[in-house]
C-alpha cells in the first residue's frame, strides 16, 4: 500500500469519525470526544515536542503582563549562555531531587499534608519540584485552583516522559517569575545586576534563588537580612551540589 493510499484512507477515516454516515445523526458525542483528544493530547504533546528543540516564544503568564499593560521582560537564553552556578543555586534551593524524582518529590508532599492536617489554619506550604514550575509556566497561570493544579500536575507527567533533564531546568530558568515583571534567568540579571545571565557570580546566582518563594517583595539588591542569610546559605548549597553530584542529569 502506498503513501497516497494511506492518506485517503485516512482523510476517509477522518470524515467518517466527524460527519458519521450520510443521512444519519451527526455523532456529537465522538466530536467532544475528538474536540477533548485534541486538547489534552495532542496540543499538548505537539509544544512539548516543539518546545523540546525551540525557544519558548512566550508564556501565559507573560501574555498577562503585557495586555494588563505591565513593564514585562522576557528574553530566552539556552542553557549554554545561563551561568551554571544559577542551575545549580535553584536545583540546591528549590529541588534537591530533581536529578532522580520523575516530576513529583512525594516526600516533599507527604511531609506537608502531615503539616497541614496538624495545623489546618495555616496556609500550605509548596512542595513543587522544578518539573512542575516548568509546567505551570509553560502551561498555565499563577492563579491557585484545584483546576490549574490538575493541569500542572498532567503536563509534568508529559514534560518528564518527553524532555530530557536538562530541558526541563533550561525552560523553568527561562520562564520562571523573578518578580517585578522579569521572567527568567537573562531579564532578571539584566535588571538585578545589570549583566547577562552568563557572566552571574555564584553570590549573585545564590541571590537569585533566595528570592524565588517571593520575588517581588523580597530584594535582589540590597537585600534585608533573612534575604541576606538565605543567600549566604544557598551559596553553599551551590558547592554541595556540586560536590554531591546533583545536578549530574544536567551536565555532559
Amino acid at each position: 500500500m502506498g503513501l497516497g493510499a494511506i492518506w485517503r484512507g485516512l482523510k476517509s477515516f477522518c470524515r467518517w469519525f466527524w460527519d458519521g454516515r450520510a443521512g444519519k445523526r451527526t455523532p456529537w458525542i465522538r466530536r467532544g470526544f475528538a474536540v477533548l483528544l485534541g486538547l489534552f493530547l495532542v496540543l499538548p504533546v505537539t509544544l512539548l515536542l516543539v518546545f523540546r528543540f525551540v525557544p519558548v516564544p512566550v508564556t501565559p503568564q507573560v501574555v498577562i503582563g503585557f495586555v494588563s499593560g505591565d513593564d514585562v521582560h522576557y528574553a530566552w537564553r539556552e542553557w549554554g549562555d545561563i551561568s551554571p552556578y544559577l542551575g545549580r543555586a535553584v536545583i540546591g534551593a528549590e529541588d534537591e531531587k530533581f536529578c532522580t524524582h520523575h516530576g513529583f518529590d512525594w516526600e516533599a508532599i507527604d511531609k506537608v499534608w502531615k503539616s497541614h492536617e496538624r495545623h489546618p489554619k495555616r496556609r500550605m506550604r509548596g512542595a513543587s519540584t522544578i518539573s512542575q514550575q516548568a509546567a505551570r509556566s509553560l502551561f498555565a497561570t499563577s492563579t491557585r485552583n484545584w483546576v490549574r493544579k490538575g493541569v500542572e500536575a498532567y503536563e509534568t507527567v508529559l514534560m518528564e516522559f518527553l524532555w530530557p533533564k536538562r530541558r526541563i531546568l533550561t525552560v523553568y530558568l527561562n520562564t520562571v517569575d523573578w518578580g517585578h515583571g522579569n521572567y527568567g534567568a537573562e531579564a532578571a540579571s539584566q535588571a538585578y545586576f545589570g549583566k547577562p545571565a552568563s557572566d552571574l557570580t555564584q553570590t549573585e546566582a545564590a541571590r537569585l534563588a533566595a528570592i524565588l518563594p517571593n520575588p517581588d517583595k523580597w530584594k535582589a539588591v540590597k537585600p534585608g537580612p533573612y534575604v541576606a542569610r538565605r543567600t549566604g546559605k544557598l551559596a553553599g548549597h551551590i558547592y554541595q551540589v556540586r560536590r554531591d553530584g546533583l545536578d549530574w542529569c544536567v551536565q555532559d
